[in-house]
């Protein structure tokens, strides 16, 4: 224990309640505690760092004034609720952040009454807080009770579409509810547009420079409980205000920017909200990602995600890599054929690192685009780009790209336009848990007209497939690919233009045929390397398209074998239920021909490494092999001698 930080104050604090009684002197040395006791636990758990640091200050403010649970706190993503955590009765269990059977690395309503809305996609908070607000109105009844509503919202979140939808619809509804927008000039890549550029010339105004005085020597006439100090605290407000034209156009009240690490002007500010304010008010506060820790503020992404480190030295403990990362491969072929090719483009939202464009955005920067948190307009627009005469890469990971899926269908599958959909963190992901698996793109992808839908088996494939996908100008056409280091397979001298709707043959074998799509291919030649040992060799064949089938194939594997069992990394609905249509077309069932479809669970899996919870959805080597015996009768015979 000796390696924890000493932390005598947070010790006496399990939860918010027992802030009511610090002083303010007090919660300043609370949040210095708190900062350290977040760097020590994510340390030893990896996570999101520099979120939580950014927002220790604002953490205290929020709890300390407001009444939470019955007061509803709602953190947008979510990456910065750590803090929060420590705070909110589950201390005790912070070292066990984003591992199995763990505290979520969100918020996460089955966890906690503190985490009143779970999140871990962007610019849902204001939304959510609305809703509360109403309900609240309306006589809604839960169990801790309804207070004011309060969305925490960076300013990357801000920039989407969801968000100032939601703004403009409380301002209209003209509820009482509080939005902070942590301005941190940064998302997990430095925001872009518009918005951001608004905000840094909103806090670059001179006011802003003597604001820091002001509050500090206004908060010294805020005696509670405010009787003379409320006149006082209602013109401080009004002084504060140095722009926020956008804002009140929507609606609300707008008040800052103010000094999100500094406690001696956030707390009267927010006590004296919490005691006037009538309608939506947005209080535009000023942080630093990675505030307090100086490696995390050093580096790029102010110390996104990491590792578990070492506290000292800030070095993360990564194991060495053996084989490249899908998405490093995704990014070098695409920069490659940019190269040779002045109509390949790439369209990203938010995630220029995260998706493996930062390369292309470095070489080619004019044709590389970084949209912000905007899928739905990302699409559209990689979608014009396409019908404009360019070669556009649209390049998100599934778990964001449902968020753009009516531009996919209306906007590129109507028209047949040729838009590469490069779909990052297909599968199970890991830590991040259910929020961020890609279980649905095969499905909703491959059940859209014209679309080609690809998953490569390894990383060599995944070269082949970024060439075929360039190829592609007949309509659209995606390929997925998980999160993680490749197979270590060997890599191709040349890439090869593979054949719409062509699968092939890995191994052959007798009685039963195991067609793989994806990445479980590895996975199936293991389960057939253990059936061999017991007398039984199936064949193998990796689909490569789930859209359109090779249908040649898959009859042929049906006409040589007693069964036939899919594999997939996706959800009911997707690969196995297209092979199945198939089948039943072609009438194999009357003949009472075997099939199995294995698919993840019809379940949400909660985070743990992505063994694990391959382990949970019964998609490892030994269940493949289980299902093979299973459906040759192998498993009963055995029972039945036993």
């Amino acid at each position: 224990m000796s390696d924890r930080p000493s932390t005598p104050l947070l010790d006496q604090i399990a939860r918010p309640a027992d802030m009511k009684g610090l002083s303010d002197a007090q919660l300043v040395q609370l949040a210095h505690e708190l900062r350290q006791e977040t760097i020590s636990a994510v340390s030893t758990t990896g996570g999101h760092l520099g979120a939580g640091l950014g927002v220790v200050e604002l953490t205290v403010a929020l709890h300390a004034v407001f009444d939470t649970p019955r007061d509803k706190l709602i953190w947008d993503v979510s990456h910065q609720c750590y803090p929060h955590k420590i705070l909110t009765e589950r201390r005790d269990r912070i070292r066990t952040l984003r591992s199995k059977d763990g505290l979520s690395g969100f918020t996460k309503r089955a966890e906690s009454p503190y985490d009143p809305f779970g999140a871990a996609h962007s610019s849902t908070s204001i939304s959510a807080a609305l809703g509360f607000s109403v309900a609240r109105d309306l006589g809604g009844v839960i169990p801790e009770g309804s207070g004011d509503a309060i969305a925490v919202i960076g300013d990357g979140s801000m920039s989407a579409g969801m968000a100032f939808e939601a703004m403009n619809n409380a301002g209209h509804l003209n509820k009482r509810m509080f939005v902070v927008l942590n301005d941190n000039e940064m998302s997990i890549a430095p925001p872009v547009g518009a918005l951001s550029s608004y905000l840094s010339r909103l806090y670059a105004e001179e006011p802003f420079q003597e604001l820091k005085a002001v509050a500090k020597g206004a908060a010294s006439l805020l005696p509670e409980p405010f009787r003379e100090g409320a006149k006082r605290a209602k013109d401080m407000i009004k002084g504060m205000a140095v722009g926020g034209t956008l804002f009140e156009s929507l609606g609300f009240s707008y008040l800052g920017p103010i000094d999100g690490h500094d406690l001696d002007q956030l707390l009267p500010v927010l006590r004296t909200l919490k005691a006037r304010a009538t309608g939506p008010v947005l209080i535009h506060v000023l942080t630093k990602k990675g505030k307090g820790y100086a490696p995390a503020e050093a580096a790029r992404d102010k110390g996104h995600a990491t590792a578990k480190f070492d506290v000292v030295t800030g070095k993360q403990h990564k194991a060495p890599s053996n084989a490249p990362s899908y998405t490093g491969v995704f990014g070098d072929e695409l920069v490659k054929l940019a190269a040779k090719d002045d109509k390949i483009c790439a369209v990203t939202a938010a995630m220029p690192d995260g998706t493996g464009l930062a390369l292309m955005a470095e070489r080619y920067p004019s044709r590389c685009f970084d949209v912000g948190i905007a899928e739905q307009h990302g699409v559209t627009f990689a979608a014009a780009l396409a019908a404009g005469g360019m070669k556009p890469f649209c390049a998100m990971y599934s778990t964001f790209l449902q968020r753009g899926y009516d531009q996919v269908v209306h906007d590129v599958a109507i028209q047949r336009l040729p838009v590469r959909f490069a779909i990052d963190r297909a599968g199970l992901v890991g830590a991040d848990g259910a929020t961020h698996a890609g279980s649905f793109d095969i499905g909703f992808m491959a059940n859209l007209p014209g679309m080609v839908v690809m998953a490569a088996a390894d990383e060599a494939e995944l070269v082949h497939m970024v060439h075929t996908a360039a190829a592609h100008d007949a309509g659209p056409i995606a390929f997925r690919y998980p999160r993680g280091e490749g197979e270590g397979v060997e890599m191709p001298d040349e890439p090869e233009l593979l054949e719409i709707g062509k699968g092939r043959m890995i191994q052959q074998g007798s009685r039963v045929a195991l067609l793989s799509f994806g990445t479980r291919l590895g996975e199936v030649r293991k389960a057939a390397e253990s059936l061999a040992a017991k007398g039984i060799t199936p064949t193998i064949a990796d689909a490569r398209f789930a859209k359109p089938l090779d249908r040649e194939m898959i009859l042929q594997l049906v006409a040589d074998h007693e069964a036939l069992i899919c594999i997939e990394e996706g959800a009911v609905g997707g690969f196995g239920s297209h092979v199945a249509q198939l089948l039943s077309d072609a009438g194999v069932f009357d003949r009472g021909f075997k099939y199995r479809s294995m698919v993840l669970p019809d379940s949400f899996i909660d985070q743990a490494s992505p063994k694990d919870m391959y382990e949970v959805a019964a998609m490892n080597a030994p269940q493949i092999e289980a299902k093979v015996l299973e459906v040759l009768g192998v498993a009963q015979i055995g029972e039945k001698r036993a």
